[in-house]
């Protein structure tokens, strides 16, 4: 068991069950965000709505972030240190690469604030970008 991926988990507190170790270490090993069938790949044999609800799990817990990019199939990446339970403050840009289908997060590209009318109240922001990684530019 890796004493690292514990600490996360009971910092976050949430019990650090085997199933969540090895998702939140699949997670940790990834270079871009992932879907679930991704993370289920990795971890096969594996019931998937296990990995669903330990996902949800870390998601509200402020642990790990969901991206909606457009693909259809969210993805699943690290949040910053600061995000808590119910509060994601991580609000990055990210970015889809169209031709190895990836998505990467951009935490030094910060969304811009969106001015909303007085009635209006924003639960959620999204901002992605399409185009072709460094990878695949190569």
């Amino acid at each position: 068991m890796n004493v690292s991926t514990e600490l996360k988990l009971t910092d976050k507190k949430i019990n650090p069950t085997a199933m969540r170790i090895l998702v939140l270490d699949s997670l940790l090993k990834q270079n871009s965000a992932a879907s679930l069938t991704d993370i289920e790949k990795s971890l096969q044999p594996a019931d998937r709505i296990t990995i669903y609800r330990t996902l949800k799990t870390f998601t509200e817990k402020g642990l790990i972030h969901v991206i909606d990019d457009g693909t259809g199939s969210p993805k699943y990446a690290m949040c910053a240190a600061g995000c808590d339970e119910g509060q994601h403050h991580d609000l990055h840009v990210h970015f889809n690469c169209i031709v190895c289908k990836e998505t990467f997060c951009l935490p030094n590209s910060k969304i811009p604030e969106v001015l909303l009318p007085d009635d209006f109240t924003s639960t959620e922001m999204n901002l992605v970008v399409k185009g072709i990684c460094k990878q695949c530019k190569k």
